[in-house]
């Protein structure tokens, strides 16, 4: 006898965060006819940020012990006795199934209960079984539809070896009386059609207040991009609730998506303008970019909130923000550098500008590693969000900074495309416009002399990476590989003095030390080819090249030292 089981599931996405975060603990079916329920729960103790503070709603404690008791009562309030049929004593244990506690509970026969509980009385997880019932009920599907646990709804015939109407059991599996494939693959048509539309109700009813708690519960954990996605969800059932911009404000602000927080902040405080705990938040969102003044704004409308730390706090910035302005206006490089680094620590931790005159303090000073380290510290800011923001002719400021400092890391197709970028967004500017050539000639240099030492032609390749030169004096990848091309035509020297040159700028540009310790061994100045592959043993450890080079150095300066040695001795 043919058998065809319909083994089609479907699954809600917002039901699967139910099952994630453990509201209702998950009910599994085994194949062996006995049913257990397992539960895991995992707790991780991570520090949350002192100035993050979110909104309970009535009813919900937001510690986990509480969490685990919202859920349906094993036992209905109230029952219509006359439309359950109880389970009887001798009934065959493949048609029951264990809860938490222990308890039996009837699995077959699930078209005919009608649980009547009040709303306010059940939780999401009963919510969620009362709406399958009604579904099934109001679509004529005669039960074929069931809760299989919190976070699935199944066919009814992909519940394992329950007992199911018109089947009879034997051993472990059940054989289908009717065998009737026809009817059964309409069933399956059908229920497929009706799936779409019982997630998206099922989506439209969850408790937004539900997600907000387990979005604070993973933003507590260090989870922000799960929360992020919780509180979205809870936007998208209510967003007219204040609560749910500000916390997800929280998130994109520990992901360092500091614009975007700031706009939901905003739209939180547009909402609900007393709403003291976005206005602290926004608040110091603003001394983040360096925005002092309307970080004191909304300090002084966090009400409780804020104390008069705060607002000190941000006239510290504000000062320090003074002396990066003056310190500019002298050219005063060393200075700047001061400043801006007491201002980032002092709490404009995510401003630009701030990093942006560091990087330059930097450049101006020929001191191109530790330009490049700021870009890296500084929070990345979409481009079309940064635009708006700060207007266009603020932002080709910024791009134009960071092409200078892509530029001195070698990072030439990341120059140029930061400087267009700049110049379609204030193409009046000279220094944008300078730049831009500049970045155009360096790059087009570079990619000729690739190509003349590519193909042999040393000469020519150290003459074009010349005329890079002539462009960026003090480009440490063009002075590097003009290295390689003097080094190919045996003058050693000259090919030192370029890495030096390099390595003047960027301390830890590895490939030209290891080019001056190749430089000096071929003219045996081992002391000098040793402190070099010292430096590129701290730095590469592992690097089993650099421990041989090292070990070869040392071998021929003890082998020079003792020939001197004797030489000595004979002489006297």
């Amino acid at each position: 006898m043919a058998e065809s089981q319909v083994k089609k599931k479907w699954r809600c996405g917002l039901l699967g965060l139910v099952g994630r975060c453990g509201l209702r603990p998950k009910k599994s079916t085994a194949t062996n006819g006995s049913h257990k329920s397992t539960m895991s729960s995992s707790t991780a103790s991570t520090a949350c940020t002192p100035n993050i503070q979110f909104t309970k709603s009535p009813g919900i404690e937001l510690n986990a012990k509480k969490l685990q008791d919202h859920k349906v009562s094993p036992e209905p309030i109230q029952i219509q006795e006359d439309q359950i049929q109880k389970p009887s004593s001798n009934q065959n244990a493949n048609n029951q199934h264990l809860d938490n506690n222990g308890n039996q509970q009837e699995s077959n026969n699930l078209e005919q209960q009608a649980r009547k509980v009040p709303r306010e009385a059940i939780g999401l997880s009963g919510e969620l079984e009362s709406m399958i019932i009604d579904n099934q009920k109001a679509k004529g599907i005669n039960g074929s539809m069931v809760r299989a646990s919190s976070s699935n709804v199944m066919l009814f015939g992909n519940l394992g070896n329950l007992k199911q109407p018109d089947t009879t059991p034997v051993g472990n599996q059940t054989t289908n009386v009717q065998n009737n494939e026809e009817k059964q693959t309409s069933v399956s048509d059908y229920n497929q059609e009706q799936s779409g539309s019982l997630c998206r109700e099922v989506s439209t009813k969850m408790d937004p207040e539900t997600l907000k708690t387990m979005g604070n519960e993973d933003y507590k954990n260090g989870n922000y991009v799960e929360a992020l996605a919780l509180y979205d969800a809870a936007i998208a059932i209510d967003p007219k609730k204040a609560a749910y911009r500000s916390n997800k404000s929280a998130a994109l602000a520990a992901l360092g998506r500091i614009l975007e927080a700031v706009f939901e902040c905003k739209e939180a405080i547009r909402m609900e303008p007393h709403y003291h705990k976005a206005q602290h938040r926004l608040a110091y969102l603003y001394l983040r970019l360096g925005e002092v003044e309307n970080s004191i704004y909304h300090f002084k409308h966090s009400g409780s909130e804020a104390d008069q730390e705060d607002v000190l706090k941000a006239k510290t910035v504000q000062t320090l923000l003074n002396k990066c302005t003056e310190a500019k206006r002298l050219r005063d490089w060393n200075s700047l550098i001061k400043e801006t680094e007491n201002t980032i620590v002092s709490g404009a931790d995510a401003a630009p500008q701030v990093y942006a005159l560091r990087a330059e303090a930097f450049l101006k000073s020929y001191r191109h590693q530790e330009a490049d380290d700021c870009l890296s510290k500084c929070p990345v800011l979409d481009v079309e969000m940064s635009t708006k923001y700060y207007g266009p002719i603020s932002y080709a400021g910024f791009l134009v900074v960071w092409a200078q400092v892509h530029m001195s890391s070698g990072r030439f197709g990341e120059a140029v495309e930061a400087i267009q970028r700049a110049n379609k967004l204030d193409g009046n500017n000279r220094e944008v416009s300078m730049v831009l050539r500049r970045a155009q000639a360096v790059m087009a240099a570079r990619t000729k002399g690739n190509d003349f030492f590519k193909a042999g032609r040393f000469q020519e390749a150290s003459a074009a990476y010349g005329e890079g030169l002539d462009h960026d004096s003090r480009n440490s990848v063009l002075l590097c590989n003009r290295a390689a091309c003097l080094s190919k035509m045996g003058q050693f020297d000259r090919a030192v003095e370029d890495c030096t040159a390099a390595l003047a700028v960027r301390p830890a540009y590895a490939k030209a030390r290891l080019r001056r310790a190749d430089c000096n061994a071929k003219l045996e100045n081992w002391e000098s080819v040793i402190r070099d592959y010292e430096i590129l043993r701290k730095e590469t450890p592992e690097d089993e090249d650099v421990i041989r080079g090292l070990s070869d150095a040392q071998r021929q300066l003890v082998e020079r030292s003792g020939h001197r040695e004797i030489d000595q001795e004979v002489t006297d």
